[in-house]
């Protein structure tokens, strides 16, 4: 095979290698928020393995132990989150404010059983906060529902997300919570009276 050959060849693997890497990779994190989702905080690597399809080398090959596994996990979830605020074809924008932020809210478990788990391995305070990383893609998506005039515009985002983790941690199941969720997303409507926004 001459050089040039060569060349084109690895143009070709390589791709191909990746993907199948990516995939790996997304089958991985796929079996760990399954778990999750399930309550399993304690699941082990063998059984992430297992419900990702893969043998235990390729699984280390991608995150060398528990820890690294978790922090892709978050990282995975807020990126999830982040990229979701954005106005699906047919909604409003106070629409896809309020499915975001019920997105959000869904989160909060998850977010602290990753973190929890975390924290076993970093000590107190060394997990890094994306709640900036959440704003900064949330503050278009409210500036948009509040100039077309669905929600109100004397709340900022900070406050919105202060309001609904309060609501998360109050002691009680899904069914009991979301009423309370559901109350508070209502609110952000205008109020009478405020009508909407003129021109400048």
């Amino acid at each position: 095979m001459s050089g040039d050959e060569s060349v084109a060849s690895g143009r070709a693997v390589f791709p191909t290698r990746r993907a199948a890497a990516e995939r790996n990779r997304d089958k991985i994190l796929a079996a760990a928020r399954s778990a999750f989702a399930d309550g399993d905080t304690g699941i082990s690597m063998a059984e992430v393995a297992r419900r990702a399809g893969i043998g235990m080398a390729t699984l280390y090959r991608n995150y060398p132990g528990r820890r690294e596994l978790l922090e892709a996990l978050y990282a995975d979830e807020v990126d999830a989150l982040c990229e979701a605020a954005v106005v699906a074809p047919g909604q409003t924008p106070g629409a896809a404010l309020r499915e975001w932020l019920r997105r959000q809210f869904d989160f909060i478990p998850h977010k602290r059983l990753i973190v929890s788990e975390l924290l076993e391995y970093t000590g107190e305070g060394s997990v890094p906060s994306r709640r900036a990383q959440a704003l900064d893609a949330g503050r278009p998506l409210l500036s948009a529902a509040q100039e077309s005039g669905e929600i109100r515009t004397d709340l900022a985002l900070e406050q919105i997300f202060d309001m609904i983790v309060a609501i998360a941690r109050v002691h009680g199941s899904p069914d009991y919570l979301r009423p309370m969720l559901e109350t508070l997303l209502d609110g952000l409507g205008v109020p009478t009276g405020q009508g909407r926004p003129g021109p400048p």
